[in-house]
């Protein structure tokens, strides 16, 4: 199948309907796993074809019903089709054409059918012996109650496009984060421009969370998370850093542990954690005030109540955002952790918060712990289970860390925009870099003898070819080859935690995610 029939068919690849790719001859081009399972294995061949699973009852064959279509366009037409086991059933189908150079093509859906409404006049039995008295009023026909299968079917749709949504977002995000961190990266601290990029970075980064909720949202089966040990300072430093220009006038103090204990976590989930407790800590606060950012190890010999939180014995590290804000009422305090509960006007505030918080962290094995008191402030504290081994400082580290190497990377996305900003980011710390926009095309720069790629960085999510089935072949022309996937999502299949960048990512997460990968010897 060529890539023109992919890009046109890509979207619906992976959606809960059956969906045909069909020439105006009749031959089936492209069928997705959905019409596959409904259809059977006829609509999977090189030479399908419309004509063998068109049922008999309907009124033309196949291409003459396309051909009638094409004149007089419908939104949508009822047809029978053969599914898989022989029986005929009935199909709500929406039709569109495209065309590619000279070919033609019609993009099949097949929506479940709702049944007919009865006409209840023409059905009734009539009473020859005396007429029917007549009713003063007509009586409201009831409305047409939806089958379990066609409720489904359109929550079907709405969670394949809020996936689409979610995807495109968070490859717009990652443009303006890489391109913005990268900016903050090379800029002096005293330069006039910083406030306004961070301004930027900040934007972004709550837009972030929205992708997040809708990605939450649309997959029914909650992907695993890509936890791995790591720097609360570090994150906590770097999510500040967010908060700490504009708003009102705000004193901040951050009191980290110089010697705080490793703990496994999702940096993206978590660094979401911190910017939903400290957006709340900086709105609780109206004129002026202060906020104390402070890291802490914690060993229990015994259980502990916190709040509540009720700890069992254990090694933690502990995040704490204190405020000295307007408080949270007695009464409040139990609920805060409800999904749609809130105190603040709507819509600007959806309730959703805390209840991200708290599922993000139990999802960490962890606990938040809430206290507070009107007047004086509210105090939110996250345990994560720890290990006993070091970790460097923020500081330290960002003052340490050499990003920089000399190997020769391959960047694959069908976002154009992505590879600009990956291939700047790279090159600007001396890598050499390559791009494609596709997987067949990166399939011909790994099979040219030069130059030698050392690294291959591919989007899971791509038309035709997809990033799954590029790492595939990859891994057959080079065995050696070292591979990063990214995606606004982790993917069922994708059991290398460490080679996964989720978007959208900063210019500083691509760049530590190839050292890693590449290890210390990528060094120029």
């Amino acid at each position: 199948m060529n890539t023109l029939t992919s890009e046109l068919f890509g979207a619906l690849e992976s959606a809960g309907w059956p969906a045909l790719l069909v020439e105006n001859t009749g031959v089936i081009r492209r069928a997705n796993a959905a019409a596959a399972t409904a259809l059977g294995a006829t609509v999977s061949g090189e030479t399908a074809l419309l004509s063998a699973i068109w049922a008999p009852a309907n009124p033309q064959k196949a291409e003459q019903f396309l051909a009638r279509w094409e004149q007089a366009p419908a939104q949508a037409a009822r047809l029978k089709f053969l599914v898989k086991g022989g029986a005929t059933a009935e199909f709500l189908c929406a039709i569109s054409v495209a065309h590619r150079g000279e070919q033609k093509y019609f993009l099949i859906q097949l929506l479940p059918a709702p049944p007919p409404v009865p006409n209840v006049a023409a059905a009734a039995p009539t009473a020859p012996s005396s007429p029917a008295p007549r009713p003063s009023a007509p009586a409201p026909s009831p409305p047409p109650v939806e089958s379990g299968v066609a409720l489904k079917q359109k929550l079907d749709c709405a969670l394949q496009l809020t996936r689409t949504v979610a995807l495109d977002f968070n490859n717009t995000l990652t443009g303006i984060l890489g391109h913005a961190s990268l900016v903050l990266s090379k800029i002096e601290p005293g330069n006039p421009w910083r406030s306004s990029l961070v301004e930027i970075e900040k934007a972004a980064e709550k837009a972030a969370e929205i992708a997040y909720d809708l990605a939450a949202f649309s997959w029914q089966d909650k992907p695993a998370a890509s936890q791995k040990a790591g720097n609360l300072n570090e994150l906590l430093t770097k999510t500040t850093e967010l908060f700490q220009s504009g708003g009102p006038n705000i004193m901040w103090a951050l009191q980290f542990e110089p010697k705080l204990y490793s703990a496994n976590f999702d940096d993206p989930k978590m660094q979401q954690t911190f910017v939903k407790i400290l957006d709340n800590a900086v709105q609780a606060i109206d004129a002026e005030g202060r906020i104390i950012v402070r890291t802490r190890n914690v060993e229990l010999a015994e259980p502990l109540q916190d709040a509540n939180a009720k700890l069992p014995p254990g090694r933690y590290v502990c995040a704490e955002i204190a405020d000295s804000g307007s408080g949270i009422v007695p009464e409040n305090l139990p609920r805060i952790f409800e999904p749609f509960f809130t105190t603040k006007q709507a819509p600007t505030h959806r309730g959703l918060g805390l209840a991200w918080v708290y599922g993000i962290v139990t999802n960490h094995n962890g606990f938040v712990a809430v206290s507070s008191s009107i007047g004086k402030g509210t105090s939110v504290r996250v345990y994560l289970p720890a290990q006993q081994k070091f970790v460097r400082s923020g500081a330290s580290q960002g003052k340490d860390e050499d990003l920089s190497g000399d190997k020769t990377v391959l960047l694959v996305d069908d976002e154009d925009l992505l590879l600009t900003m990956g291939q700047m980011v790279l090159q600007s710390y001396g890598y050499r870099v390559y791009t494609a926009n596709s997987g067949q095309k990166a399939i011909e720069w790994l099979q040219r003898p030069e130059p030698r790629i050392d690294l291959l960085i591919t989007d899971l999510v791509m038309p035709g070819m997809t990033g799954k089935e590029l790492i595939d072949q990859a891994r057959k022309i080079a065995p050696d080859l070292r591979i990063v996937y990214t995606s606004g999502y982790v993917q069922q299949g994708h059991n290398d935690r460490k080679a996964y960048l989720p978007k959208p990512f900063t210019s500083q997460d691509l760049l530590r995610k190839v050292k890693d990968i590449l290890g210390p010897s990528s060094a120029a």
